[in-house]
């Protein structure tokens, strides 16, 4: 157990969103560095049918290896994950992946928020959360769980966002450290994993 705890990443990155989300994971994505240590989780609300498509979309964008998580799966550093359509996605203690696929949490399995809490368990204070744009409330109270844990609450630009109340709701309920415009986004993502 200990020896699967050594090779789990260090850091994580949990970057959700919904309507509007996918436009500044792309724009992010090729600015990244390929020396990241952090493993990175992308939580999207979207259709299952469009799983294969998404998965290579972003690799077509990204240096690192873009994945969908799978149960028991450990976080490695270097990686991009995506939750899977129509599961919640948990972060157990162990530093691997849960699929969950209980009731819908703010109309969205998977749920950000649900994503953002347990990974906020599991990470503390070694963690960012990334609140893109999206139509409902899904992100804002597991901001609050990731602030509360010591980790770096971040949210798009709501003035930048296609659907703007999902960044401007959790700007009204929670602490945020950082709002960022899409193009601040991969530097500031490297920056927080060390690079």
């Amino acid at each position: 157990m200990k020896q699967a705890l050594m090779t789990t990443a260090p850091y994580l990155i949990v970057i959700g969103g919904s309507a509007g989300g996918l436009q500044p994971i792309l724009t992010l994505l090729p600015g990244l560095t390929a020396s990241i240590q952090a493993a990175i989780l992308i939580v999207l609300h979207r259709q299952s049918h469009y799983e294969s498509v998404l998965t290579e979309l972003l690799s077509a964008r990204s240096v690192l290896p873009v994945k969908e998580a799978a149960e028991k799966e450990p976080l490695l550093p270097g990686t991009v994950y995506i939750a899977p359509a129509d599961y919640h996605l948990l972060i157990e203690a162990d530093h691997t992946f849960a699929l969950d696929d209980s009731e819908k949490v703010n109309f969205s399995r998977p749920s950000i928020d649900v994503t953002f809490t347990s990974a906020a368990m599991a990470y503390g204070s070694n963690m960012t959360a990334l609140l893109l744009s999206g139509a409902n409330t899904d992100g804002s109270e597991g901001l609050m769980d990731v602030h509360e844990a010591g980790g770096t609450t971040a949210v798009q630009d709501p003035a930048t966002a296609d659907v703007d109340y999902m960044p401007r709701q959790a700007i009204q309920l929670a602490p945020i450290d950082i709002i960022l415009q899409p193009q601040e986004m991969a530097a500031f993502i490297n920056g927080m994993a060390g690079v």
